[in-house]
This record gives structure tokens, C-alpha cells and sequence, in this order.
């Protein structure tokens, strides 16, 4: 066992106890803190998929199915806003919400109060993703 230790992008310590290598650790730890971000957004602090009670797996998997889709569009118009005006930055120097939340307030309430940037936001869903840069 040894511990490896490193900075994150914002600046803060990171310490994991592993069996792997320094390289490897770093590459599986990036991929799981980002698969980790993305189940919270989708629990508790977000769309609060545990509260349905659901148990079938058919109507577990096409709940799941819709509500990544749900999570996406919220994203990919969070993403979009954040090119146009970025989230605010709290006093502690972090974001005061993610970009999922930034979507999904903004497609709230240009839905709830039909907002002229709504075929804007709708034009931008139907869009396919743009390609990485270098592929």
C-alpha cells in the first residue's frame, strides 16, 4: 500500500491510500471523481432520482435512461451559458453552483415563464455536441 498525493485543479490536497502505481492512480481517480460528480448531481443534491422508490428493473433502467437525458441537456445549456457569462464565484473561490445547476435553472424558468430564449436554448439541444479538439 502506499499513498499518493497531489493538487487538484483548484488547489486543493488530494491523498489516496492505493495498491496501484502514481500513473495509474492519478488516470483511474480523475475518471472516478468525475463519474462520482456526475451520481451526486443525479441524487441528492440534483435531479433526486433515490426518492422514486422504483424497483422493477425495466422501469429502473428507462427512468435512468431519461433522467441522463434530462441531466445532458442541463449540462450541454450550462456549458453554453458559461461561455456567455460565466457562474459567479463565490468568496471561498469555488463556483456557486455547477453547470448542471446553471442549466437547469436557466431551461426552468424559460420553460415555467416561456422566455425569448427559448427556441435559442431549444435550437441548441437539437444540436449535436461539438467534436473534442485534436480528434
Amino acid at each position: 500500500m502506499q499513498v499518493v498525493a497531489t493538487r487538484s485543479p483548484a488547489g486543493d490536497l488530494v491523498a489516496i491510500a492505493t495498491d496501484f502505481s502514481v500513473w495509474d492512480t492519478c488516470v483511474l481517480y480523475r475518471a472516478r471523481w468525475t463519474v462520482e460528480c456526475t451520481f451526486a448531481s443525479l441524487k441528492v443534491r440534483g435531479f433526486d432520482l433515490e426518492r422514486t422508490g422504483i424497483t422493477q428493473a425495466t422501469r429502473l433502467e428507462r427512468l435512468f435512461g431519461l433522467v441522463i437525458l434530462a441531466w445532458v441537456s442541463c449540462l450541454r445549456v450550462g456549458v453554453w451559458l458559461q461561455a456567455q457569462g460565466p457562474v459567479k464565484v463565490k468568496a471561498h473561490g469555488r463556483p456557486a453552483m455547477s453547470l448542471v445547476r446553471y442549466g437547469v435553472e436557466r431551461l426552468c424558468n424559460a420553460l415555467r415563464w416561456m422566455l425569448p430564449e427559448l427556441p435559442c436554448l431549444i435550437k441548441l439541444l437539437r444540436t449535436p455536441f461539438p467534436m473534442p479538439d485534436g480528434v
